[in-house]
């Protein structure tokens, strides 16, 4: 059940408008990492998770503090929005919003499709997509995957910090980029309490039985690039993360196996083979006859 309170998380009120500069912020709303993503995977993993208490409170709790964020973006853009001068003086080029949008810098959806207002959409105009939400139902693997969209997300937003000197909206991105270290900090301190209560453990999945696997390669660091200087990491030699070997260093593959010959799917897929074109012809009307695959 989700209720709406009428007011911000913390103040969005930009200096100015800036049109071109509320493209540039739809990233940090519709991209990859922005604020809709995140506050849906953390739903998402909510309500895929398959056991009560303190994670799932985290997840619900995170989640809907991100539509907090999603809805600061949003009215922010909006602001920069109103009445941006389209910076253009030329009378035929002024006359016409979209080619002035274009000219300008500025996203001609936000003026024709949403009416000077945020879409649910990156800078570029590329529409938000449910694809890039993370929600396996493993705990482990989703808070590794939270830490990284949250190091993500805080990049973009201090690359963005340095993109204007409007006091204003500097003053929301300081708020987002702390919020962004604390959820950083949270989801990579939750993933370490899940292994130490061996609630999970790597390798995820880690009730998976570890002897399926071929365990002669698992921590093989195989080089497959010319640059030497990989082989001095931690992953090359000593102690595996998850406790259960030591890492090895090889300049190549340990195994190698004989290609196998090229596959002859049925003739009606008509990829070309080295049977004879007319043979193949008979094939596939034989097959239709037989009504068979």
């Amino acid at each position: 059940m989700f209720f709406h309170k009428q007011e911000l998380q913390y103040k969005a009120n930009p200096d100015k408008p800036d049109a071109v500069y509320a493209r540039k912020l739809q990233e940090v709303l519709g991209g990859q990492y922005g604020e809709i993503t995140v506050a849906l995977q953390y739903s998402f993993q909510a309500w895929n998770a398959h056991i009560p208490g303190k994670y799932r409170d985290l997840l619900f709790g995170i989640g809907a503090e991100e539509m907090g964020h999603v809805e600061m973006l949003a009215t922010m853009i909006a602001q920069l929005l109103e009445k941006a001068p389209l910076g253009i003086t030329e009378d035929s080029i002024q006359a016409d919003p979209a080619v002035a949008a274009v000219i300008g810098g500025t996203d001609m959806q936000q003026a024709i499709v949403a009416g000077a207002g945020a879409r649910a959409a990156d800078s570029n105009g590329n529409p938000w997509q449910g694809s890039y939400i993370t929600a396996s139902g493993n705990l482990l693997a989703d808070f590794t995957a939270n830490a990284n969209a949250e190091m993500q997300g805080r990049l973009q937003v201090a690359r963005l910090y340095h993109m204007t000197d409007d006091h204003g909206v500097r003053d929301m991105l300081s708020f987002l980029l702390a919020r962004d270290t604390m959820h950083q900090n949270q989801w990579i301190a939750a993933a370490r309490e899940l292994q130490e209560s061996k609630m999970e453990e790597l390798p995820v999945p880690s009730n998976f039985p570890i002897k399926k696997e071929a365990r002669e390669v698992s921590y093989q660091y195989l080089n497959f690039s010319d640059g030497k200087t990989a082989s001095e990491g931690s992953w090359a030699s000593g102690p595996t993360p998850d406790g259960k070997g030591e890492f090895t260093y090889h300049e190549g593959p340990t195994t190698s196996a004989p290609m196998p010959p090229p596959t002859h799917p049925d003739a009606r897929f008509y990829g070309t083979t080295e049977i004879p074109n007319t043979v193949e012809k008979m094939a596939g009307t034989v097959q239709d006859k037989l009504n068979r695959e």
